[in-house]
């Protein structure tokens, strides 16, 4: 099986340099992870250094906390796609989540999918951490329904990371028609076979280049 391919390799702290995302970029290159994964600020630069390989260009939306407006993060993924981004990850509104407002999370997930209008994957953030296992699982259904591609755990910058549980949960959930991306806390190849054991297809972590080799990182995304 080919690790390296399921990982996005990930960078998304408020003060990273361009010389740390020359560096990750790098060693996407070296390793031929799937993709990178940046802040949008990062997205031209990332696409102009990768441009002829295979990794791809993967982004945030809406990120970390969900909480801008639908019309915001449709555009913000519509900018990022057309600086480059053929992946993006949004979050979704969780207090509409947990209000029981389905539609509301339902349309804004709708909202980033047709702005990149089958140009980029969407990989679909629900923040397990804050959610009951009632509303993770309406919060896969709402994915699945959106027409998302991925859902993922975790935004790396709350209470909590992937668990095994939560990501047998979810493909539980999703069945085989999404995709399922485990992030925040794989630090470790063990870390990273027991999600993939529990149905995890992708691994967002800034640990790549350590899980290859055999290393415990330990950076919290």
């Amino acid at each position: 099986m080919n690790l390296a391919g399921m990982i996005d390799h990930t960078l998304l702290k408020a003060d990273a340099t361009q010389a740390e995302i020359a560096k990750l970029i790098d060693e996407a290159k070296k390793y031929q992870f799937a993709s990178v994964c940046v802040n949008p600020a990062w997205v031209s630069y990332a696409a102009e250094q990768l441009a002829g390989t295979p990794v791809k260009v993967c982004t945030v939306i809406g990120f970390p906390l969900g909480a801008t407006t639908s019309e915001t993060k449709a555009f913000e993924a519509k900018d990022a796609v057309a600086k480059g981004a053929t992946e993006v990850d949004m979050v979704i509104n969780i207090g509409a989540l947990k209000d029981g407002d389905d539609n509301r999370v339902m349309q804004d997930i709708k909202a980033v999918v047709d702005a990149v209008s089958g140009k980029a994957l969407v990989k679909v953030i629900i923040e397990t951490c804050l959610l009951t296992d009632e509303e993770k699982v309406r919060a896969c259904e709402l994915v699945a329904k959106a027409g998302a591609d991925f859902v993922k755990t975790s935004s790396g910058f709350s209470t909590g990371g992937a668990t095994v549980e939560d990501v047998a949960l979810m493909r539980k959930t999703v069945g085989e028609q999404l995709g399922v991306k485990a992030s925040g806390g794989v630090r470790s190849l063990d870390d990273m076979k027991k999600m993939m054991e529990a149905g995890a297809t992708r691994i967002g972590t800034s640990s790549g280049a350590k899980i290859l080799e055999g290393g415990q990182a330990t950076s919290s995304y």
